[in-house]
């Protein structure tokens, strides 16, 4: 791997972290590289080997790591959690003059793995390889996917599977948790010395830590809002999966829906439905509660006044939302212009939605052919809002048509479509990944092999839970 790593993370006291060299595997090859991302990081995609990107060599410039977070877990608080089966190799500059991270996901065990085996299994390095690639053609902020290796090992999970190693590039591997981590242990130097280094990182004109906090507020109210308007659903919302970039990151029973329900549920062990779709922007404020709770003693001596000076930036955390998503949502019926009933019109398609259990990506992408009267089982309740759409619509300026289509993809990756390909690249068949990887790749236009990865699944078909890969 011909890259210029510049690691300064490493470069923080040793309590942030655990030295910890990849474990190698038996014969490494390669699955995919994503050849545009490595261009973009000023890494020749040619000199990457499955031999490094499986962990078998430690590229030069690398210091291999595990990070420590912490994090609460379903709400339940583990003081110590940290990289169980991930180990950052380092940071490289990418084109644009951007820190990135480069990580093995899937490289063996760490100090960190609690009993696991610190692998990966094909099914979930896959899932997260097409979906995060797909998240960023919708133009949504997440982490990326550079490569998968398959080990030539096995891994146990409720069966014997073949294992895998995903390469994942982030703008930070700083999560929610890893404040929690160093506020649990009174740390007070520690966590003074993680928010310089995030504000230098990521926010660079942010004041203290205070602003730090004002500033991930605002890019995970922007980040949610971007997930519920094209029906996504993280799965596990926990502290230690919200990187304070904004970017989305860990996709373990992430999915996307078919038919739209607001209390729509996929992960296995969310029983409660704790992180349902309509669920996400709550726990996106909970969680930040809890990283203005770890930043209090930085904020102000008072512990007092340091929670009125906090509590007032999460305040705000509802108007940031709410100005993202009417934003999105206005565009996907076709609008640019504001108008005060326009949350009304809106939550009324959503609501005619929910009872016909309509297809969320196509009746949206449906408003720009005419035909979302379709995907409604009631024509008369699409004929009482088509009438209010119409007279909205008649008062904008411009094309609603290029708007619509804009904001409303014609292909995202259904369920299904990942599970078939999943299944087919167990049994050794690679086709269906890279046929998906190339539809997803440009998720608004409408290309030759659009229409078969638009329609939803029959009932057969339907995948109603989703798992983890541990």
């Amino acid at each position: 791997m011909r890259a210029s790593f510049d690691n300064s993370y490493a470069r923080l006291p040793e309590q942030f972290y655990a030295r910890q060299i990849p474990v190698p595997v038996a014969s490494p090859r390669l699955i995919a590289v994503n050849r545009r991302l490595a261009e973009s990081l000023g890494i020749d995609p040619d000199s990457l080997t499955a031999e490094e990107l499986a962990g078998n060599q430690v590229p030069d410039g690398a210091e291999p790591l595990a990070q420590l977070y912490a994090g609460h877990q379903f709400g339940n608080f583990v003081p110590q959690l940290g990289d169980g089966r991930a180990i950052l190799l380092g940071e490289v500059i990418d084109r644009d003059g951007k820190r990135r991270d480069i990580q093995l996901k899937g490289a063996g065990r760490t100090p960190y793995s609690r009993g696991g085996d610190g692998r990966a299994w094909l099914g979930p390095v896959l899932r997260e390889y097409v979906v995060s690639e797909a998240m960023h053609a919708l133009g949504i902020p997440t982490t990326r996917a550079l490569a998968a290796v398959a080990t030539g090992e096995n891994v146990i999970r409720e069966a014997v599977l073949p294992g895998a190693v995903l390469t994942r590039v982030a703008s930070s591997h700083l999560r929610v948790g890893t404040f929690q981590a160093f506020a649990a242990r009174g740390d007070t130097e520690a966590l003074r010395l993680l928010t310089e280094h995030a504000i230098a990182r990521h926010f660079p004109d942010a004041e203290g830590p205070l602003g730090l906090l004002k500033a991930v507020t605002q890019a995970q109210a922007r980040l949610i809002a971007g997930w519920m308007s094209v029906g996504f659903i993280h799965g596990v919302m926990n502290t230690d999966n919200m990187a304070i970039s904004g970017e989305t990151i860990d996709y373990g029973p992430c999915a996307f829906m078919d038919a739209y329900h607001p209390a729509t549920v996929f992960s296995s062990i969310d029983h409660q439905g704790r992180y349902a779709y309509q669920n996400q922007p709550n726990i996106g404020i909970w969680n930040l509660a809890q990283l203005a709770t770890s930043l209090l003693p930085l904020i102000e001596s008072d512990r007092e006044e340091a929670i009125d000076k906090a509590e007032e930036v999460l305040h705000a955390f509802p108007d940031h939302f709410g100005a993202e998503w009417i934003r999105l949502f206005r565009a996907k019926i076709g609008l640019v212009t504001q108008d005060d009933g326009d949350g009304a019109l809106i939550q009324g398609l959503l609501s005619r939605m929910a009872t016909s259990q309509a297809d969320f990506t196509n009746t949206f992408r449906a408003l720009v052919t005419g035909d979302a009267s379709e995907q409604l089982t009631d024509p008369g309740a699409w004929d009482s809002w088509q009438g209010e759409w119409q007279a909205r619509l008649a008062r904008e300026p411009d094309d609603p048509a290029a708007t619509m289509r804009a904001a409303n993809p014609a292909v995202i990756p259904r369920n299904h479509r990942v599970e078939e390909m999943i299944t087919s690249a167990v049994e050794g068949d690679f086709a269906p990944f890279e046929r998906l990887n190339e539809v997803l790749a440009h998720p608004y236009d409408e290309g030759p092999l659009t229409a078969d990865y638009a329609t939803p699944p029959l009932p057969s078909e339907r995948v109603l839970r989703t798992f983890c890969g541990t």
